[in-house]
């Protein structure tokens, strides 16, 4: 089973940044986080535009390319690690860098998802495929803690394990996620089902949302998964996604029914505002009347 896990951190993000999940965990791990964020270099900085991507290369971490994109900024590329080495490898499995300023560096796999990369070797294209959809999975605008089931193929072909017991604890279907960010191709979401109405909101703005603007670039939405992706033979998530006429592998969430808030269901949500209305923005049903 695997359930993965927002980043709780104390306040919200910077304007116009992304959050990173916490990393995917097994089960038994779920209430761990670090509370850490990535704020703007989620996006925008080092971590995903397609020059850092491309130096890291992926030739193993004792690669001279390695190195050296490492070395340009430590502190935020070994936040990067982190997430790719969740995604990328076996749960039980450590990756173990030595930096130039003597400081060891230690990330945990979970996911499993590349087997090329977890063994040393440069990724495949299918593989920077998964690590991207993986990586977009996890960004949170808000920084709140909160559940998610990720469903998908490892490079392997393999599923990932989700038992049914599963699959009915996140009853809620949300959103597929897929791109690329080695090749500046970009990466993509679509929303699963239908995108959140006008009295509804949620965490997961950059899935189910119709965003306005740029508050989850450099994912772009395209819209509805079903008009863009193919389903696997039981209709449990999406194997492939095509846009802009390439096809990717993609990865598919999904949500505690509870964890999209609705306006009038008697709790004043962060994502809510005081008002006259009925709408998230204006929800005085949740938030009461707006007194200055």
């Amino acid at each position: 089973m695997v359930a993965l896990l927002l980043a709780n951190t104390a306040c919200g993000p910077v304007d116009g940044a992304l959050e990173l999940q916490e990393p995917a965990t097994q089960a038994q791990e779920l209430e761990s986080t670090n509370g850490e964020t990535l704020n703007g270099l989620a996006f925008n900085g080092l971590a995903f535009n397609g020059l850092a991507f491309n130096g890291l290369a992926f030739n193993g971490l004792n690669s001279p390319a390695f190195s050296s994109w490492f070395e340009q900024a430590p502190s935020q590329a070994a936040m990067v690690m982190k997430y790719i080495t969740a995604c990328a490898v076996p749960a039980g499995e450590t990756r173990t860098y030595q930096g130039d300023n003597g400081s060891t560096y230690i990330w945990k796999g979970a996911l499993g998802l590349t087997p090329n990369w977890a063994s040393g070797m440069p990724a495949t294209v299918l593989e920077q495929q998964l690590i991207s959809a993986c990586l977009a999975a996890h960004v949170n605008k808000y920084g709140r803690k909160v559940a998610i089931s990720l469903q998908g193929k490892k490079a392997d072909g393999q599923p990932i394990p989700t038992p049914p017991t599963e699959l009915q604890e996140f009853g809620q279907r949300e959103g597929c996620f897929f791109g690329n960010l080695f090749t500046q191709e970009g990466v993509f979401s679509g929303h699963d089902a239908r995108p959140l109405a006008w009295n509804e909101s949620s965490v997961r703005v950059c899935a189910l949302g119709q965003s306005k603007g740029k508050v989850c670039e450099p994912i772009t939405q395209v819209g509805s998964c079903a008009a863009n992706c193919t389903p696997d033979p039981t209709n449990t998530y999406y194997t492939h996604c095509t846009h802009n006429g390439i096809t990717y592998a993609a990865l598919t969430t999904r949500l505690h029914p509870q964890d999209i808030y609705r306006c009038g269901d008697g709790t004043c949500q962060f994502t809510e505002s005081c008002g006259l209305g009925i709408t998230t923005r204006s929800c005085a049903l949740d938030c009461g009347l707006c007194l200055f």
